[in-house]
């Protein structure tokens, strides 16, 4: 077929021309907005840009910054591609509120927008997962209803107004507000939000209407989903995800671990480019380094206590046959079915310790006392929970959801070796000092002849304790791994399986607290030259 007559040319690139033009024109009339108070939640403004690029926008996207964000989280979020605007905080008027709202009424402020014909609201929270270019087509004012039959202020669809913005700051200090912050205010001046129909973009309205609701395809509410354990929608028609947990937020590292949906954000984190040296994948270089020295410490940390209690103690540094050797005892020991000691039941009442006591104190002058086994079972759960809030509070939140794990372990790990094996050294010392004062001797044991029979005596208790401690750290671990190997999504059976875990765990440190303690104080009356505890 023939082409287009040469005279007709011109026309029809000018035509192509105005329609190229008319359309960027229209799309930079629009925007996506979203607001950052502080650079807590930068990494959730940068996983959300990626989000609506990644669905191939024209469109601005434009953060409101407040004075709280840095100038290079500024500078990164330029290079992500936002357009970034500096504005002052709207003061919230409600003296009841959670004290994280204190800057929320800033978000009315996104009514004011008048450079735009309209605009598209996302809170930093949520992430774009199709393309909803469609909803700029919607009213003047567009929003969801959550199950609670009120307004979610996380995702709004706004025709900037400078006199609907001034209406509104004239009733800020009228208005209830049942959150305390701009959600509540905007379900007051919204009133009858509840009654407005759905917005359908194949299907417009004529009129249109000054207020349209918005389906949960648009705001899908994690919180739903854990009570269900899935989407109350199609799962493939799914356009916004909202990370609706309150104070925790999907870029803490743990709350992968815990909520099945936060793997898609994670996802488009790992997208994320390097815009700035040090930050592809959503990383931050400064919690890199920390990272680093956090993982590094700790090895640290054990190896400079053996090696010093190996110098203190004058022994050999370990070997290849030393270690083949404790693993023939152990080997020895389990055929002979005493690995697992029976100084102690898992009770610790005063008739069975005391009973216990006697078998290992050799004589009445040497017997522990009646609360010894709870001492020791409190302070073992005492250093468990130090170490847990240790750990927890030193590493960073923003971490990847597996660094930030391993990073939890190693650390809960040694502190409450360290913790707890303080106290064990006391315990140990103890003993050598009350074997002092009674004039113990080792030729008073039938256990330890000379030589052969004291390094028996020295080796069971090496085994013993990493029994004990290896115990515990097995069952921590498989507790907390136990719903991800049995494939659990659901996050009540997680919690529950991790429960009882948790109880498995505790029953078994109780019984491995009060066992280790009276085999530090029997160690300590048999072994006066300051044996190393530990090797």
């Amino acid at each position: 077929s023939m082409g287009p007559p040469p005279s007709r040319l011109p026309l029809l690139a000018a035509l192509v021309a105005a329609a190229l033009l008319a359309g960027a024109a229209a799309a930079t009339e629009e925007a996506y907005v979203t607001l950052l108070y502080g650079d807590e939640f930068v990494l959730g403004v940068r996983v959300l840009g990626k989000s609506i690029r990644d669905t191939g926008t024209r469109r601005d996207m434009v953060v409101l910054v407040s004075d709280g964000v840095s100038e290079y989280s500024r500078q990164l979020l330029e290079a992500d591609g936002w357009i970034v605007k500096r504005i002052t905080l709207l003061a919230n008027p409600n003296q009841v509120r959670p004290t994280r709202f204190w800057g929320v009424y800033t978000k009315l402020k996104i009514f004011n927008m008048t450079s735009y014909k309209k605009v598209v609201y996302l809170d930093a929270d949520t992430v774009v997962v199709r393309s909803i270019e469609d909803v700029f087509k919607c009213g003047k004012f567009c929003g969801n209803l959550k199950h609670s039959e009120r307004m979610n202020s996380g995702v709004m669809v706004v025709e900037p107004s400078e006199t609907v913005f001034k209406d509104m700051i004239s009733q800020v200090d009228r208005l209830p507000s049942y959150t305390g912050g701009d959600q509540g205010f905007l379900n007051s001046y919204y009133a009858d939000f509840a009654n407005s129909r759905v917005y359908e973009p194949d299907s417009p309205l004529t009129p249109e209407p000054e207020t349209q609701r918005l389906s949960t395809l648009y705001n899908a509410d994690v919180g739903l989903y854990m009570l269900a354990n899935k989407w109350m929608v199609d799962e493939k028609e799914l356009r916004v995800i909202h990370y609706t947990l309150g104070p925790l937020k999907p870029w803490d590292w743990w709350t992968a671990w815990l909520v099945k949906p936060v793997e898609i954000w994670q996802d488009v984190r790992q997208k994320l480019e390097e815009s700035l040296p040090g930050t592809g994948g959503g990383r931050n270089p400064h919690d890199q380094l920390v990272v680093k020295f956090l993982f590094i410490l700790p090895f640290c940390l054990l190896l400079f206590g053996y090696y010093q209690s190996c110098f203190q103690n004058k022994k050999d540094f370990p070997s290849v046959q030393s270690l083949c050797a404790f693993a023939r005892r152990g080997r020895h020991k389990y055929k002979s079915e005493e690995a697992l000691p029976s100084y102690l039941a898992v009770g610790v009442s005063s008739s069975t310790f005391s009973t216990s006591n006697q078998r290992i104190s050799n004589g009445p002058h040497l017997k522990l006392p009646s609360y010894f086994g709870a001492i020791a079972v409190l302070i073992c759960f005492m250093s468990a929970g130090v170490s847990l809030a240790f750990a927890f509070t030193i590493i960073p939140r923003q971490i990847m959801p597996w660094t930030g794990l391993l990073l939890m372990f190693e650390w809960t790990f040694v502190a409450f070796f360290l913790l707890f094996g303080s106290y064990l050294r006391f315990v140990y010392r103890w003993g050598s000092i009350s074997a002092t004062h009674v004039g113990y001797s080792n030729s008073d044991s039938s256990e330890n002849h000379m030589g052969t029979g004291h390094q028996r005596n020295i080796s069971d208790f090496d085994m013993e304790a990493t029994f004990y401690w290896t115990g515990m750290a097995v069952i921590a671990v498989i507790t907390v791994f136990s719903p991800t190997i049995l494939g659990i999504t659901a996050l009540f059976t997680k919690l529950g399986l991790m429960v009882a875990g948790g109880v498995l765990l505790a029953s078994f440190m109780t019984y491995a607290s009060v066992h280790l303690a009276i085999s530090a104080f029997h160690k300590g009356q048999k072994d006066r030259n300051g044996y190393s505890l530990f090797v």
